[in-house]
Order: C-alpha cells, then sequence, then structure tokens
C-alpha cells in the first residue's frame, strides 16, 4: 500500500509526528506540575521570609516535614505559623524583671543606707 494519500499528520513509514508531539508536551506539563508542587510546598516560607517572622526555622522544618512524608498537617501547622503573628511575651517579662530589680536594688540600698544611720546613732550616743 503506497502513503502518498495519508495524511502529513498521521503515522507514517518514517515516523509518527503526533506523539513526537505529544511525547513533548508531556515531558513540559510533568515538569511544569513538578515546579508548582515545590512552589506551592514554598509557601509558608516564602509567607515567613516576607515577614521576618520570629519562627523560621520551625516553618521551614515542618515544610521539609510536610514535603518528604506527604503528611498535609504538617504544612497546614507551618502555614498557620507562617500566617498567625504570636504574641511577644518575652519583653514584657524583661521588663518586668528589669522593674524588680531596680525596685531590689533601691530597697537594698535604703536599708544599707538605715543600718549606716543606726551604727552612726549608736556611736554618737
Amino acid at each position: 500500500m503506497k502513503t502518498e494519500h495519508i495524511p502529513g499528520y498521521l503515522a507514517g513509514a518514517d515516523s509518527d509526528p503526533l506523539m513526537v508531539v505529544m511525547a513533548v508536551i508531556l515531558v513540559v506539563l510533568v515538569l511544569i506540575a513538578g515546579v508548582f508542587y515545590f512552589k506551592l510546598h514554598a509557601v509558608p516560607e516564602h509567607i515567613a521570609h516576607g515577614k521576618n517572622h520570629t519562627q523560621i526555622q520551625l516553618i521551614t522544618i515542618l515544610t521539609i516535614l510536610a514535603l518528604f512524608t506527604h503528611n498535609n498537617i504538617f504544612w497546614v501547622a507551618a502555614l498557620v505559623l507562617a500566617v498567625v503573628e504570636l504574641p511577644d511575651f518575652l519583653t514584657p517579662l524583661k521588663s518586668i524583671a528589669k522593674s524588680l530589680a531596680t525596685i531590689a536594688q533601691s530597697k537594698e540600698q535604703k536599708t544599707q543606707k538605715n543600718t549606716e544611720e543606726t551604727v552612726v546613732v549608736k556611736e554618737n550616743s
């Protein structure tokens, strides 16, 4: 049978152009899907970097765990940590500790001054 009457887009004796085109499209789509998958897994890290988050290391570890274990709860936890701003408890506690240290130091100076005055009064009498 002669192949002159077969259209060019169908398989001929030499090659199959539709299969070659579909193979290229398949490879490109798989690569795009892989890039999208990795970009999606990096969303919590990008959010945390943009906010200069204090828990960036924990968020990074959770996203890596989610990537390798395929447990979505790690990714959700990383996303929640990246989005939610945790309150700063350390600064007020440091301020309270500093104030208490100042109060204790002033009371110590008062008692020291009172004992010196009593010693001076006892020596004069």
